[in-house]
C-alpha cells in the first residue's frame, strides 16, 4: 500500500506529531458512531500485534491486517487548506472528505 502526500499534508500531520515519536494508523473507527464507522488517524506510540506497516516515509503508516482490505493499493491523503481534517482519495474511490487526526499515544 502507497499513501501519497502533498506537501500541505506533510506539514500538518508533522505538526500533528509535535516534535515527539509517533506512528499514522488508518483506522475504521465503530466505536458510538452509529454507522458501519468513519476513517480516523490514530497518533499511536508502537504498533498493535494485529497491524501492519504499510508505509514508512516519510511517516510510517499502519493499518490492522483486517481492516487493510477496506483500502486500495495506492491513494492519496489530502489536508484541508481551511479545516484541521483531512481527505483520502484513490483513483477509483473516495473513503472520506473530513478525516480528523486522534492521539492515542
Amino acid at each position: 500500500m502507497k499513501i501519497e502526500l502533498n506537501a500541505l499534508t506533510t506539514e500538518r500531520l508533522r505538526e500533528s506529531l509535535g516534535g515527539q515519536t509517533g506512528y499514522f494508523k488508518l483506522f475504521f473507527d465503530t466505536e458510538g458512531c452509529g454507522c458501519n464507522g468513519v476513517i480516523v488517524i490514530l497518533i499511536v506510540s508502537k504498533p498493535d500485534i494485529t497491524d501492519i506497516e504499510v508505509q514508512i516515509e516519510p511517516f510510517s503508516f499502519l493499518v490492522d491486517r483486517q481492516q487493510a482490505d477496506l483500502f486500495d493499493e495506492s491513494m492519496r491523503l489530502v489536508a484541508d487548506e481551511n479545516y484541521p481534517s483531512y481527505k483520502l482519495v484513490s483513483d477509483s474511490a473516495l473513503f472520506s472528505t473530513n478525516i480528523r487526526t486522534r492521539d492515542i499515544r
